[in-house]
């Protein structure tokens, strides 16, 4: 797919392409029209990285998918354009009311993954910015995309959070991936990873300590 014209679309594409973004000089409504076009884009996203994990069972989620592509592209475009935005954070940004399942988790991730790079911006700018927090509350409800970023994460059953074995297993590899002693050094994420590493650990992750259940 081409990089369309349209702002939000450009946002999406240069992100997951490039990891650069365009900021704006004003808040662009989204079209109907970008909205589809960039569910489109984003199944087809979702597809190739479906690859990897190799599951048919879980499935692209377009209401998460877009949902996080809106609240990505807002949150970045706020970083700069504030003027008169204050009553309408809630609106621009707002909470997930669709289903929170493996499904939504990784078709969210395919936007929310870059959502940490803007929450450090903000708070480098401001950090008393009340868009910091509610950015915050969402990368804790859809932690998967912050793993590798301090986000405060509590009362989380692990044990049914990771139940399903696919995501288990992009959980873990991301958690090493980005060596997240915040997550690694969790008991029970602790014990997963040790099992997984077997008598190769030191090779994987030689620094990890063994944390006591």
């Amino acid at each position: 797919m081409m990089p369309s014209k349209f702002p939000f679309l450009d946002t999406l594409f240069l992100l997951r392409k490039e990891e650069c973004i365009t900021i704006f000089t004003d808040l662009h409504e989204i079209s109907g029209k970008e909205i589809q076009d960039a569910a489109e884009y984003l199944e087809s996203e979702f597809e190739k990285e479906r690859l990897e994990f190799l599951s048919q069972d879980i499935s692209f989620d377009k209401e998460a998918s877009v949902w996080a592509a809106q609240v990505l592209y807002h949150s970045a475009q706020l970083y700069l354009v504030r003027k008169d935005t204050s009553k309408d954070l809630h609106h621009l940004v707002p909470d997930y009311k669709g289903k929170r399942d493996v499904s939504a988790l990784l078709s969210a991730d395919l936007s929310l993954r870059f959502l940490p790079q803007i929450v450090s911006a903000l708070q480098n700018a401001d950090p008393e910015d009340p868009l910091i927090k509610m950015l915050e509350n969402i990368l804790q409800q859809f932690h998967y995309s912050s793993i590798g970023h301090d986000i405060e994460l509590l009362n989380i059953n692990w044990e049914e959070e990771l139940q399903d074995k696919t995501y288990r297993k992009l959980y873990l590899e991301r958690v090493v991936e980005n060596k997240s002693y915040q997550l690694a050094e969790i008991p029970y994420i602790n014990q997963l990873l040790l099992a997984e590493f077997g008598l190769h650990k030191d090779l994987f992750w030689k620094e990890l300590k063994t944390i006591p259940e």
